[in-house]
């Protein structure tokens, strides 16, 4: 199993795959310090929600590191900075709300050693020894969500999955794609049709990647094709990750989910949404309140290197959509599965 992330106890420093360079080279990186996180989560060299969390929460240990290696006392400049750096870290990408989760429990860590001790050696190695926790319950996580959502998979089955929620997006064997790795280790069947993902093709470079690497029948499809291949009979279920699950079930995942469940509606094939508990957001009532993050227009005019816009035409590139809890079949998390209607399911198992 692949491993994007992980911390380096020699180095000091994290340990990331490069995802923008795969499928053609798998790089692993060392991240020493504040400002190389937050670029290697704003270019996508670390991505997918859970590993976002896990990368922030290492991220803003490494800024405390970095501030207040002068500083002897929790004053009120390492107060001032440690608010500076988490809400720098917290605010890299706005939608996947892992980010600003972890990045709040690392801060917690720091002030609960702050309240009975003014030496910050202490607090800074709360915050990465709770970074660490993080990590290792993210690893725990994807395997009960591997656990929780294989029932849902027959022998044989055909899943359609969109961009990449497996071992890339986490510090596990991921969300949307743990349920399809403890199948294949029971024995059974499995296809996998990845859609490519426009306009960065995480499907095509990543999750086709990772899932041929651990043996498992996968064929990419362009994005177009999934309404077709469903009406053709080819697809039997759908399971995607999630950025951000509001209280009500409405789903937060990358840009073509929504139109994915339209199809997977209209042709009445389930479609299943994998994510942890931290993905969920009890303060949201619905997904209209969901930030959407607006990326680069080069991502799509140019991307790869290669025009394939007209100079000075404008691009419209949001990195995700909402899908309405009408269209979800199942939330699949660590927890347990929630199924129609998500409100009272969706609070019992995020634990409100």
């Amino acid at each position: 199993m692949l491993v994007p992330i992980g911390w380096d106890r020699e180095a000091g420093a994290v340990r990331i795959i490069d995802q923008t360079l795969l499928p053609c080279e798998l790089r692993y990186v060392h991240i020493t310090s504040m400002n190389q996180m937050c670029e290697a989560i704003a270019r996508l060299k670390v991505r997918g929600a859970p590993a976002i969390g896990v990368a922030g929460a290492f991220g803003a240990y490494l800024g405390m590191k970095e501030r207040a290696s002068s500083a002897t006392s929790c004053d009120g400049d390492f107060v001032v900075a440690l608010s500076e750096v988490c809400d720098t870290v917290a605010s890299v990408r706005p939608t996947a709300v892992n980010l600003a989760w972890a990045v709040a429990r690392v801060r917690r860590a720091a002030e609960r050693v702050m309240s009975v001790t003014s030496d910050t050696a202490a607090a800074i190695d709360a915050m990465l020894t709770e970074a660490l926790s993080i990590m290792e319950e993210d690893r725990r996580s994807c395997e009960l969500i591997g656990i929780n959502g294989a029932s849902l998979i027959p022998d044989g089955a055909r899943v359609l999955t969109h961009c990449n929620a497996g071992a890339l997006a986490t510090a596990g064997m991921g969300t949307a794609l743990a349920p399809i790795y403890v199948r294949h280790s029971q024995g059974a069947k499995v296809k996998v049709w990845a859609d490519e993902t426009r306009p960065l093709l995480q499907g095509a470079r990543l999750t086709a990647f990772e899932l041929s690497q651990a043996g498992i029948d996968v064929t990419v499809i362009c994005d177009g094709m999934a309404a077709s291949l469903m009406a053709a009979g080819e697809v039997d279920l759908v399971i995607v990750g999630a950025d951000r699950v509001a209280a009500n079930g409405d789903v937060c995942n990358k840009i073509g989910t929504y139109g994915l469940a339209c199809a997977a509606w209209v042709h009445g094939i389930p479609l299943y949404v994998a994510c942890p508990t931290s993905t969920i957001d009890l303060s949201l009532a619905s997904g209209d309140q969901i930030p959407i993050e607006q990326r680069s227009s080069d991502e799509v005019a140019i991307g790869f290197g290669c025009r394939t816009v007209p100079e000075g035409v404008a691009v419209y590139n949001p990195a995700f959509d909402v899908t309405p809890a009408r269209m979800v079949a199942a939330i699949i998390t660590e927890r347990g599965v929630a199924r129609p209607p998500f409100q009272q399911g969706i609070a019992s198992i995020a634990g409100a």
